[in-house]
């Protein structure tokens, strides 16, 4: 066991984690943030997904013990406690939540190409969610949502 610090949703943790655990793992058993999903463990759904210096990642493919200094966004630190962030709100007025198991991921895949392209294009949106399967929806409602919150939050689209 390892004690390191990782800077999660804007506070710093110190937690005791083995060189092989996944930042999925410490998430979840450790820090009891389970709003980050287990799905595949391989980086293929993208229910794992979080921000990591901005950048939408699979948690299940790093290494927890290598993170420290990095900023760690997880959908717990998306709202301030009393307000949801944007994007959140135009999922739930888009209708693009059914099972809700995929949505926090793609939750944050939108959070990452909107703060770098807060004006997309519906194909831009596309691929901007490409690394996150939804087994519920055809990703309609999805990319109608991602759009919202880019009016919403000043973009010019839609």
């Amino acid at each position: 066991m390892m004690d390191i610090c990782l800077h999660i949703n804007g506070f710093d943790r110190q937690v005791q984690v083995e060189e092989k655990w996944t930042l999925l793992y410490v998430l979840r058993e450790v820090l009891n943030l389970t709003g980050t999903k287990c799905g595949c463990k391989t980086g293929d759904c993208g229910a794992c997904m979080v921000l990591i210096d901005g950048e939408a990642v699979t948690s299940c493919t790093q290494r927890a013990s290598r993170l420290e200094g990095k900023e760690i966004l997880t959908i717990e630190g998306m709202s301030d406690g009393e307000h949801l962030h944007p994007i959140q709100q135009a999922f739930i007025d888009a209708g693009a939540v059914q099972c809700g198991f995929c949505i926090p991921g793609m939750i944050l895949s939108a959070k990452a190409l909107l703060d770098k392209n807060p004006n997309p294009t519906e194909e831009e949106v596309r691929i901007g969610i490409d690394k996150n399967l939804c087994r519920c929806t055809g990703y309609e409602k999805i990319v109608e949502a991602i759009l919202l919150a880019a009016k919403r939050m000043g973009g010019t689209n839609l």
